[in-house]
């Protein structure tokens, strides 16, 4: 049954009979009143109110918009939802807008990938981002010069390997395939 408090408080709710919850409009029967005043001394304290606030906090409007944290040489638009600890949210959110008519197959900056991916907590500075472009294009004109120097030689261009069986090494002195001649029966 019940302790002799839900008693009490149950004869009186059957003679008011008036809303025991009149901020949510609702009237409570007895054995409703026993569940809820059980669940209110136990493990289950807070649970309905914990269940209520989940509700509410999902009817909220999440932030769509996040802070524009740079833009790259190619017109991408990098974007970030920070990290909040107090509500559960470990990692920030973190994407891009490839500009207009462009789509998200095209390569973006080896700097903004990886703050895309968490490599790195900073997204790149627009001088780190100039000085490995600056080195790119010095190490493309060295291997220029490399390859103009190395067929000034007389070196050939690159052969593509053979694939496949052809590009097994042959020997003479040993015998290709089964030497006795026996195949095995099928």
């Amino acid at each position: 049954m019940g302790s002799p408090c839900n008693n009490t408080i149950n004869k009186d709710l059957r003679q008011q009979q008036q809303p025991f919850f009149p901020f949510l409009k609702l009237t409570v029967t007895t054995k409703t009143l026993t569940i809820v005043t059980e669940m209110a001394n136990g493990e289950y304290r807070y649970l309905w109110r914990t269940v209520f606030w989940n509700f509410v906090n999902s009817l909220r409007p999440r932030q769509i918009r996040g802070n524009k944290m740079g833009k790259d040489y190619l017109g991408n638009r990098y974007f970030e939802i920070p990290a909040e600890r107090s509500i559960g949210k470990r990692k920030p959110t973190r994407w891009y807008d490839p500009p207009r008519g462009g789509d998200f197959q095209e390569p973006i900056p080896a700097e903004w990938e990886a703050w895309l991916r968490m490599r790195r907590g900073e997204p790149p500075s627009e001088e780190e981002i100039a000085t490995n472009l600056a080195i790119a294009k010095l190490k493309k004109e060295n291997a220029a010069k490399l390859e103009a120097k190395r067929l000034a030689e007389g070196g050939s261009l690159p052969v593509v390997p053979d694939r496949g069986h052809e590009s097994f090494p042959t020997y003479q002195d040993l015998p290709s395939g089964d030497p006795e001649n026996k195949q095995p029966n099928k």
